[in-house]
């Protein structure tokens, strides 16, 4: 059997939430829908931040609220504190019946000055505040993802070293996180870099607990994805059609692109479970909602096909 690689898309959440307006929730769920018909089974829907801080996802509780219920797939809501928790948790209880195909996730940053800005705090105290929130959220029922952004690089501090996001990560699955997603927030990462940072942190977390999260601002995320393949990870964050990137990281350009992660691991020979025709299609309807074309390479590559 061809190995198996998990394509976890962010594009409904962090891509949707960098654009200047903001989408329908209608359009929201067409997306979602067409990404879950593509085959992707991890989907991270929205985030319950403050609408003060991000307008665009101030919809948050009536899109969970009108999430589809898909055999095998599993949505995943960002909750940066227990406010958020609880709006999220108030979202589950349908007609007396807790959904569970919701997970939760939740974030910190491996440099102080890029924490501040995205989460208004220093690290420790986001780390006390997520002693809290990880396990109140698995006890209401929830799996739970952690990130880690700026892990290679941070736009105010600079180069990170590999120590602080290793102790993070292990700090965030001693909490009870199933999965810790690395992210290099403003693609800075070179193939070097990836593997040096992920011969430490693996010093301290299992690869099968991994996940990276790789922006394409220098074009080196597929081959950041490589190191990552060769570490044993099997788990790689991307956003359909290349949306998105970081309203706290000045200069920092949108994700990897989901159709061209997939095209290069089908090339592989790793199995994703997902039909690249349709995972275009889907990143197709994301131009149209969005009104822009997209830069993700594949997609215009098999668009251009249909021209």
């Amino acid at each position: 059997m061809a190995p198996s690689v998990t394509v976890y898309e962010v594009g409904p959440r962090d891509g949707l939430q960098n654009e200047a307006a903001s989408v329908p929730t209608a359009e929201k769920l067409a997306l979602v829908r067409a990404l879950a018909d593509a085959g992707v089974r991890r989907i991270e829907a929205t985030s319950f931040v403050s609408p003060r801080w991000i307008p665009q996802l101030a919809d948050a509780g009536e899109l969970v609220r009108a999430l589809p219920r898909l055999p095998g797939v599993s949505f995943v809501v960002l909750v940066p504190n227990a406010k958020g928790l609880e709006r999220l948790s108030e979202c589950l209880d349908v007609a007396g019946e807790r959904r569970a195909d919701v997970e939760a996730a939740v974030v910190i940053s491996a440099s102080e000055q890029h924490n501040r800005k995205n989460l208004n705090r220093t690290v420790e105290e986001t780390l006390r505040e997520l002693e809290g929130l990880v396990p109140a959220a698995r006890a209401a029922g929830l799996r739970v993802r952690g990130y880690v952004s700026t892990v290679f690089g941070c736009p105010y501090e600079g180069r990170i070293a590999p120590e602080r996001p290793a102790a993070i990560a292990a700090q965030l699955v001693a909490l009870g996180c199933a999965q810790v997603s690395l992210g290099d927030t403003i693609g800075v990462a070179t193939p070097g870099d990836t593997r040096r940072v992920l011969e430490r942190i693996l010093e301290d977390v299992p690869a099968d607990r991994l996940a990276l999260h790789m922006h394409d601002t220098h074009g080196t995320a597929l081959a950041n994805v490589l190191v990552g393949l060769e570490a044993g990870i099997d788990t790689f964050d991307a956003s359909i059609g290349g949306l998105g990137g970081c309203p706290y990281a000045p200069g920092a350009s949108g994700n990897l692109a989901t159709e061209d992660l997939v095209y290069m691991l089908h090339g592989m020979g790793y199995e994703t479970g997902i039909d690249l025709g349709k995972l275009v299609a889907a990143g197709a309807l994301a131009q149209r909602i969005v009104g822009r074309r997209l830069p993700g390479k594949t997609l215009q590559a098999e668009l251009a096909k249909g021209a």
